[in-house]
This record gives structure tokens, C-alpha cells and sequence, in this order.
């Protein structure tokens, strides 16, 4: 890849596609082909074919798929499975069909098995079985790191497969339903704190931006407190005082990694400038020993792991929130542990910068200014 390269960031409003956008902006790409889901619909073979032949581009970033939480991934498993084993199978074939010189896949830690050895190395791919909650997405998103190695293998392209770990940050999905948890804690929280201050110009503001359910800022407030309260945010009492507290699922226990997102964008950059697919095989000597070629995708990850109650006692300090957090153990925790071993990546030549602590105090603020909430986040 190089800086007259056309590229193709398929997803590129998303968490993913837009920190991959930005970075390669920032060092000096400019010959994009870009399409929203409305204007390509990434499932639709027909449509992604004529893309292909019509812009030709030189190298893909396949960063659109259908995500979600665990509530989100255990409630619409159909819908997961079938839209992600869409988008890349017409994306991947079409990139083959029409001479794409470079193709990164993007994946899921996800695709590990639920009892994997910890950290988690590339090799611990496929050696049981699956966390049932997000089984439909991982195995997509498998399918995928196989597509790549099978098309490199009998057709001699150049598909590369990353596995980032949890992701974060600016442009992360706020929904209170599908996101994932980190970006659910910020909002709950920050949601908390202001039906604890009785802020409702700010919870107004925040439904403004991000309707829940039909519910916006034009719902009268007794509507939108119990929109909050079946999300888990309500108020309640301790000591004979008015408090408010936040449900999160699960004990608490589990423990998660989460990455920021410019620093995977930063990962997968350096990953298309630096290495092609023969490289990457070297690196996984027991399979190259062995004569097979498997397991070639890389985890993008911190090594750094956080407990989900530690995280949420993180997030609700950088809000003030001075409410309740509640444990409801009735709810699953999914996959007890999940760390990556990023030493491929790291034997590759890059390495993560941003820690979890400062993450947290940027995506905030990044979220709070879209709010336009800055300064009473911050007072």
C-alpha cells in the first residue's frame, strides 16, 4: 500500500472505519472510495459486485459488520450470522474478482473458544467449543479469517486477517440495547449522574442526540424515566435519601481487555504498509513446521486486562457519579476471562500506546462534546 493507493474502507462511520479513516488521513492518504450503508449495501451480492467493477480499488479495509453487546448477539442471532457471513463473503470474493493488491480483514477476539487458554494466542483458534452468547458472530467472523487464508492459498492473493480485542472510543455505538459495555457504562453513568443532580436539560440534550426506543428529548419526563428505569437507571434510597443507582449485568468478575480504537487503526495501518501474507506465515512457526497454513491472523490487543466492576468503579469516578451500582447476577457474565497475546503483533514491529485510564477521560470527553455537555461533564 502506498500513498496513491485507492482504498476502499468498507464501514467507515463506524467505531472501526472512522479511526482507520482518520489515521490514514493523518499520514497523508487521500485517494479514498467511500459508501454508506444506504448508498451500498454490503449484504446485497449484486450491488457489491458492480461497486468492484465500476471503482476498482487497490486495497480494502473490511471493517463493516453487524455488532453488538451480549444482549444484542444473544437476541438476534440469526440476524448476526447471516449479515456478517454476507458482508464478507461479497466483499472478499469481489476483492479477488477484481484484483484487489491488498485486502485487512477485521475480526473479533470472539472468535476464541469460551475456555481458551489465557492470554490467548492465535493457535488456540478453533481447539473447543464456543461462549454461546456471541457463537453466531464468531463464527462469521472465523469464516472469514478462513475466506482470507483459503483465497491466499489457492488464488495467491494478499488478505490479511486481524482480531482486535474490545475497542472503544470515538464513534463507538451508545445505544442502550446493542452497544458493547464500555461504551454502555459511559452512557448509564453519565445518565445516573444526571437524574441524580436533577439535570434534565442534559438528559434531554442526550436523548436529542441519541433516541432510545422511540424515546427523545420531546417525551415528557415521566416517559423518560421509565425508559431509564427498564435500562436499569432509577432512582432510589438509601439511608432515608433520595439516590439513584445503575444496573450492570453480571457479578462484576469478569475480566476484559479493551484497546482504543485510533491505536487498533494505528495497528492495522502499520500492518498493510509493512507485512504481506508470507511474512505474516513466518511468524506462526509451528504451523509453517507442520507444512499447513493456518491460524495467520493477528490479535491487536493490549495484554492488559480489567475486571467489568473495576471498569464500571473507573468510569463512574471520571463521571461523579455518586449513585449505586447494582450487580445483577440473575444476568449472564459471558466468558469469564478473555486476554489476548498480542506477541505476533508485537514480534511484527508495533505496540499499543493509549491505556485504559486515559481512554476512558478521552472518549468521555469526545462523547461530551457531541452532547455539547462538555463543561457540565467537566465542572
Amino acid at each position: 500500500m502506498n500513498k496513491n493507493s485507492k482504498i476502499y474502507i468498507a464501514g467507515h462511520r463506524g467505531l472501526v472505519g472512522s479511526a482507520l479513516l482518520k489515521n490514514l488521513k493523518e499520514k497523508g492518504y487521500d485517494n479514498f472510495v467511500l459508501r454508506t450503508h444506504a448508498e451500498l449495501d454490503l449484504t446485497n451480492q449484486e450491488a457489491v459486485a458492480n461497486f468492484f467493477k465500476t471503482e476498482k480499488p487497490d486495497c480494502v479495509f473490511l471493517a463493516a459488520a453487524k455488532v453488538g453487546g451480549i444482549m444484542a448477539n444473544n437476541t438476534y442471532r440469526g440476524q448476526f450470522i447471516y449479515d456478517n457471513l454476507m458482508i464478507q463473503n461479497n466483499v472478499i470474493h469481489q476483492a479477488w474478482l477484481n484484483d484487489v493488491k491488498k485486502l485487512l480483514f477485521l475480526g473479533s477476539t470472539c472468535i476464541y473458544p469460551r475456555e481458551a487458554p489465557q492470554p490467548m494466542t492465535e493457535d488456540s483458534l478453533l481447539s473447543s467449543a464456543l461462549e454461546y452468547t456471541n457463537e453466531p458472530y464468531a463464527i462469521a467472523k472465523i469464516a472469514g479469517i478462513k475466506l482470507c487464508e483459503n483465497y491466499n492459498i489457492q488464488y495467491g492473493t494478499n488478505f490479511i486477517s486481524v482480531m482486535p480485542t474490545n475497542l472503544y472510543g470515538p464513534h463507538d455505538n451508545f445505544d442502550l440495547e446493542t452497544s458493547h459495555v464500555l461504551p454502555a457504562l459511559i452512557r448509564k453513568l453519565l445518565l445516573g449522574r444526571y437524574l441524580e443532580e436533577n439535570n434534565w436539560d442534559a438528559i434531554r440534550q442526550d436523548f436529542k442526540t441519541r433516541p432510545v426506543n422511540g424515546v427523545s428529548e420531546l417525551n415528557s419526563t415521566d416517559e423518560i424515566e421509565a425508559l431509564l428505569e427498564s435500562f436499569g437507571i432509577k432512582k432510589t434510597s438509601r439511608d432515608g435519601n433520595p439516590k439513584v443507582s445503575v444496573e450492570i449485568w453480571g457479578t462484576g468478575n469478569p475480566m476484559r481487555e479493551f484497546l482504543w480504537s485510533e491505536d487498533m487503526a494505528d495497528a492495522c495501518v502499520y500492518i498493510m504498509e509493512n507485512k504481506d501474507f508470507n511474512e505474516i506465515i513466518k511468524a506462526n512457526p509451528v504451523a509453517a513446521d507442520s507444512g499447513e497454513i493456518r491460524n495467520t491472523h493477528i490479535n491487536i490487543g493490549t495484554g492488559v486486562e480489567i475486571s467489568i466492576g473495576d471498569l464500571a468503579r473507573l468510569i463512574k469516578a471520571e463521571v461523579h457519579f455518586q449513585g449505586d451500582l447494582v450487580f445483577n447476577t440473575s444476568k449472564p457474565d459471558g466468558t469469564m476471562r478473555k486476554l489476548t497475546d498480542p506477541s505476533k503483533l508485537h514480534q511484527l514491529g508495533w505496540k499499543h500506546q493509549v491505556e485504559i485510564e486515559e481512554g476512558i477521560s478521552k472518549v468521555l470527553q469526545w462523547y461530551s462534546r457531541e452532547q455539547k455537555l462538555y463543561s457540565t461533564v467537566n465542572s
